[in-house]
C-alpha cells in the first residue's frame, strides 16, 4: 500500500472515531454533575422563581404598603433586582423592559395576589403578561393584543394607561442613598419615570427600600436541600485543596492552590463569583508581604473559597496545617486556637435573634466575646442570590462599632448569612506568637427564628501530612 492511500485510509478511520464520539452521548459520573444538567438546574431555578413571585413577593408588598411596584431595567445595566425576578434562561434586559407588579388585593373575600406585567421582554416562562403593542389593551384577566416589538419611548407611552387603569395609591420605585440592592434605578430612566406618570402619579410615587432589599434576602425553604448539597461539595474541595493529594510541603505554592481550586470548580461546571485566596501563618515570619510563598511544614494555612450553582452563592473559610516531620497532629496551641474562633460564632449564631439590627447583634456579641477574653472580629453579611447579600450587615472588618444604614436593618426568618469572623490567639508552640483563625461559614435563621448551621462548621484543622 503505497504512503498517500495509508495516510487516507488513518484519515477515514479517524473521521469514522469522531463520528461516532460525536453521536454518543457524554456520560458522566454523578460527582461530575453535582446539581444536574443545566437543564435540570434551570427547571429548578424556574421552580422557585414561581414561589418566590407567588408567595413572597405580595406579602412584602403589602408589608411596605404599596400596590404597585414599578422596575424598568435596561440591557447591561439592569437593576440589581433583575435577576431575582426573571427566569435563569434571561441573562440581560432586551433593549429595555418595564416590570409592573401590581397588588390586586382581596376580591369577595378572595386574595388576587400579585398582578405581573412586563412592557417588552418576554414572560419568563408564562410568569409575566407581556406588552409589547402600543394599542394593545390589557386588563387583569392579563390579555393581550398583537406583538409589535418597541423598543424605545413606545414602552414608556404604553407604561401611561396601564398606571391609569389601575389608579394606584402608591407606587414603589427602587431609590436608596443607603441600600445598594434597592437603587437600581438610574436618573435616565427615572426621568423618563417621572414623565410617563404625568403630575398625577408622579406624587404618588415613594421609596420603599426595604422591598427590594427583603425580596432579594429572602430565602425559601425549597432552596434548602440544593445549599445544604452545595455545601458539601465546598468542604469537599476545600479538604482536598489542603491535602496531600493537592499540596507538596517544600514545592507547592499558595497560588498552585488557589488556580486548582479555580479549575476544580469550573471541571466541575460551577461558577466563581471571586478569586479564591491561600494564604499561610508562619513560626517566628511575618507573612504579610509575601505574595506566593511556598507551603513547608509547619504553616498554618487559610483559604476563602466560594462556588456558584442554581443561581445561588457560597462564602466559606477554613483553616489547614501542614505537620511537621514526626507530627501526627497539630500543637495543642493551634487547636485552641480554632476552638477560640469556634466559641465566638457560637456567640454570635446565640445573638443572631430575629427583630434584631445587625448592629445590635454585633454589639451584643463582641460585649460577649471581650467578657470572655477573646480577641477577635466580627463582619459577618447575608448571602444567597448574591455573595455579598441583601440585608442586614453585622460588622465590617474595619467597621467594628457597627455599620451605619446597613448595620440598622434587623434580621429576618427566613434569610441565610455566611458567619464572618476571626479569633486570635497567642500559640506557646509558638512563642506566643499569636495566631489569625478566619472562619466562614453558611448559617441560616428559618421560618420560627431559629439557627442553625446550613451544613456545619469546621472544628478541626485540615491536615496536609
Amino acid at each position: 500500500m503505497s504512503g498517500s492511500m495509508l495516510r487516507a485510509f488513518a484519515l477515514s478511520a479517524v473521521l469514522a472515531v469522531l463520528e461516532v464520539l460525536a453521536a454518543a452521548p457524554v456520560a458522566l459520573h454523578a460527582q461530575e454533575r453535582p446539581f444536574g444538567t443545566l437543564r435540570e438546574q434551570s427547571e429548578v431555578r424556574q421552580e422557585w422563581l414561581a414561589q418566590r413571585l407567588e408567595r413572597v413577593l405580595p406579602r412584602l408588598m403589602r408589608e411596605q404598603g404599596v400596590d404597585m411596584w414599578i422596575v424598568p431595567v435596561r440591557e447591561y445595566n439592569e437593576d440589581p433586582l433583575f435577576q431575582s425576578i426573571v427566569s435563569p434562561t434571561t441573562f440581560a434586559a432586551r433593549r429595555r423592559t418595564i416590570y409592573i407588579f401590581h397588588d390586586l388585593g382581596e376580591r369577595d373575600g378572595v386574595d388576587g395576589g400579585v398582578e405581573r406585567i412586563a412592557i417588552g421582554g418576554t414572560s419568563q416562562g408564562g410568569l409575566y403578561t407581556v406588552v409589547r403593542d402600543p394599542a394593545a389593551a390589557i386588563g387583569t384577566a392579563g390579555t393581550t393584543r398583537r406583538a409589535a416589538e418597541p423598543f424605545g419611548p413606545e414602552q414608556w407611552r404604553l407604561l401611561t394607561p396601564l398606571v391609569e387603569e389601575r389608579d394606584p395609591r402608591a407606587i414603589a420605585v427602587n431609590i436608596s442613598h443607603t441600600h445598594a440592592f434597592s437603587d437600581g434605578l438610574t436618573v435616565g430612566e427615572w426621568e423618563q419615570l417621572q414623565e410617563a406618570l404625568g403630575e398625577k402619579y408622579r406624587t404618588r410615587v415613594v421609596r420603599r427600600e426595604l422591598l427590594p432589599l427583603h425580596f432579594i434576602e429572602e430565602r425559601l425553604p425549597e432552596m434548602l436541600p440544593t445549599y445544604v448539597r452545595m455545601q458539601e461539595v465546598v468542604h469537599d474541595i476545600i479538604a482536598t485543596a489542603f491535602s496531600n493529594r493537592v499540596i507538596t510541603p517544600g514545592e507547592t505554592t499558595t497560588q498552585e492552590v488557589v488556580w486548582w481550586l479555580r479549575q476544580r470548580v469550573n471541571d466541575l461546571g460551577l461558577g466563581s463569583w471571586f478569586q479564591p485566596s491561600v494564604s499561610v501563618q508562619r513560626r517566628g515570619v511575618e507573612m504579610g508581604d509575601s505574595a506566593d510563598p511556598v507551603i513547608i511544614r509547619g504553616d498554618v494555612l487559610h483559604t476563602d473559597f466560594g462556588i456558584v450553582a442554581n443561581g445561588l452563592k457560597t462564602d466559606t473559610q477554613h483553616m489547614g496545617y501542614v505537620l511537621r516531620e514526626g507530627e501526627l497532629a497539630p500543637p495543642d496551641g493551634l487547636i485552641a486556637a480554632l476552638r477560640q474562633s469556634n466559641r465566638l460564632q457560637d456567640i454570635l449564631l446565640e445573638e443572631m435573634q430575629p427583630g434584631r439590627t445587625g448592629n445590635d447583634v454585633l454589639r451584643r456579641t463582641l460585649a460577649r466575646m471581650r467578657a470572655e477574653g477573646i480577641v477577635g472580629s466580627v463582619y459577618t453579611h447575608p448571602i444567597g442570590d448574591h455573595g455579598h447579600g441583601a440585608g442586614p450587615l453585622i460588622g465590617l472588618w474595619d467597621r467594628q462599632e457597627g455599620v451605619a444604614g446597613r448595620g440598622d436593618i434587623a434580621l429576618r426568618p427566613n434569610t441565610w448569612f455566611s458567619i464572618e469572623l476571626q479569633a486570635t490567639t497567642p500559640v506557646a508552640e509558638w512563642d506566643g506568637q499569636a495566631v489569625r483563625m478566619a472562619q466562614e461559614e453558611e448559617a441560616l435563621i428559618d421560618g420560627d427564628g431559629s439557627r442553625r448551621w446550613v451544613l456545619r462548621r469546621q472544628t478541626e484543622l485540615h491536615l496536609v501530612r
